[in-house]
């Protein structure tokens, strides 16, 4: 019976040493390393106004529709760039329900950036990313838009495309994937200019 006692109270204080480094001391020294070397990762990678005011995430997409703003590309988060919803639709290549959605989408973004109905059309602009919640539109994306963007605010095409160079990611480790553009971060970028009398 002793030997049990024994066993019992062993096991009890080796859970409780492991509770207090697993569940206390590794989280807190973690967040310590994390607060000091990547602030802005650590906190979400917000994006603030001068007055402190959050406007969003570098990371997340945003849903602008307005003629003046570039738009993301579409989502299926939630009821649409939710993040607590984050997810794609699940339709296969082979579901007529998106590849409707996609005829649908292709339609209006002809529509709304003055295309003719034979001009092809960016993927990123009609399919959802896997989260739902992509940041990045293509420069191919951007160049369709840019029109559009620059009549609504009343500038030159070229400074439109000035702020796209600006605001253009280029390819991880400088060869993996495709240079991408963080719509929050243009959009952004067009609202600090004034527009032109």
């Amino acid at each position: 019976m002793k030997e049990l006692f024994s066993e019992i109270r062993s096991a009890v204080f080796a859970i409780l040493v492991l509770a207090i480094v697993c569940c206390g001391l590794y989280p807190l020294i973690i967040f310590g390393i994390s607060q000091a070397l990547f602030h802005d990762k650590a906190n979400g990678s917000l994006i603030l106004d001068t007055d402190g005011t959050v406007r969003g995430s570098k990371l997340l997409a945003q849903g602008f529709t307005a003629d003046k703003y570039f738009h993301p590309r579409p989502s299926a988060a939630g009821t649409g760039y939710d993040a607590a919803s984050s997810g794609g639709s699940n339709l296969g290549p082979t579901s007529q329900k998106l590849n409707d959605a996609i005829k649908e989408r292709i339609d209006a973004y002809r529509k709304e950036n003055g295309l003719n109905e034979n001009e092809s059309v960016p993927a990123d602009a009609v399919t959802a990313s896997g989260s739902g919640l992509d940041p990045h539109i293509s420069l191919r994306n951007t160049q369709f838009q840019t029109a559009r963007v620059a009549k609504a605010r009343g500038l030159s095409e070229d400074k439109v495309r000035e702020l796209i160079q600006q605001n253009t990611d280029g390819r991880n480790l400088g060869v993996l994937g495709d240079p991408g553009v963080n719509v929050l971060n243009l959009n952004l970028a067009l609202d600090s200019l004034a527009p032109r009398p």
